[in-house]
């Protein structure tokens, strides 16, 4: 299955996720998931391993397994090149590290700027407040990449209804993508109904709740997705696995899913998903184990002496 972007490009509604994907995990995954049938690919270059997925790519494109215009690859501008001068030079190191001409879709990771040579914030001083990096001048940066033809689409991930609307308030290119956390336990209708009245696509990450990620971000309270009543019973009575009807789920909702996995089994599973029928009744079903839920809650921006607060991130 595959979603439109205002030109008619299309964009494959399951791609593999690389967050968390280890160095030496990386390129098998990309590998056995091209192998599998993926056409899309999620990258950024704060995960830590573009340039294995770029040897991926050179031995995906050498040996035919795949040609370049046949895949979907994005990737995304961290939080410490936010500074105009910053962001051109930041998708030529990924163009460079991935080893291809052009991205398919060029996001702004989060609405958040950091001073440059911090990775996280530590202190007060690591972060940049707005006037000093305002995203309505990395959003005009950002329309520069695509009229430069290295990235055919931009976007953005982790923007609010808010910080959407600076944006479209500016004229010019608005936002093809908004890339958010998306699952029964968050389901964010409203924003995702928003995204689309204004034909933002909306891609999902931790379709699956993200369950390997680091323990910091981790709460003694977190749900189970896979444990679910609605998604257990509908797992059984489709003959599937709850993993594929999370998928499915989000599938049929018309939203793109990204699932990481680097078990061979799982990536090719994982795609099967993505041509499950649910019907309304059942997605409605699913959708009613809302509570609002983040795994990744963006504590991180705010804590430190931030200037920034979940208000301003999450609206």
């Amino acid at each position: 299955m595959e979603l439109k972007f205002s030109n008619n490009d299309n964009i494959p509604a399951l791609g593999l996720g690389t967050w968390k994907s280890a160095e030496g995990e990386v390129f098998d995954a990309v590998i056995a998931a091209l192998q599998a049938g993926y056409k899309h690919i999620d990258c950024a270059p704060i995960y830590g391993n573009e340039k294995e997925i770029g040897e991926a790519f050179k031995k995906a494109f050498d040996e035919g397994i795949v040609k370049r215009e046949a895949l979907f690859i994005t990737s995304k501008l961290w939080n410490t090149q936010h500074k105009t001068e910053d962001v051109l030079p930041a998708i030529e190191k990924t163009l460079n590290d991935l080893q291809i001409d052009y991205l398919d879709l060029f996001l702004i990771h989060w609405p958040i700027p950091l001073r440059a040579g911090t990775q996280f914030p530590e202190k007060a001083e690591d972060f940049l407040f707005q006037e000093e990096a305002p995203i309505e001048d990395v959003w005009k940066e950002m329309q520069s990449i695509k009229d430069k033809g290295l990235s055919k689409h931009i976007g953005v991930a982790n923007f609010s209804k808010e910080n959407l609307n600076k944006l479209l308030k500016m004229g010019g290119q608005p936002p093809e993508m908004n890339q958010i956390e998306l699952h029964p336990c968050l389901t964010q209708q409203p924003l995702v109904d928003f995204c689309h009245e204004h034909k933002i696509l909306v891609t999902a990450y931790s379709p699956l709740g993200s369950k390997d990620r680091v323990s910091q971000m981790k709460k003694d309270d977190e749900p189970n997705l896979f444990n679910l009543d609605s998604v257990v019973k509908i797992a059984e009575e489709h003959d599937k696995s709850a993993a594929e009807i999370l998928l499915a789920w989000a599938v049929n909702r018309n939203t793109i899913a990204i699932p990481k996995s680097t078990n061979p089994a799982h990536i090719s599973s994982n795609l099967k998903a993505a041509s499950i029928n649910l019907s309304k009744q059942e997605v409605d079903l699913i959708s009613a184990e809302n509570k609002a839920y983040r795994y990744v809650d963006g504590s991180f921006w705010t804590n430190n002496g931030s200037p920034y607060t979940l208000e301003y991130l999450w609206g």
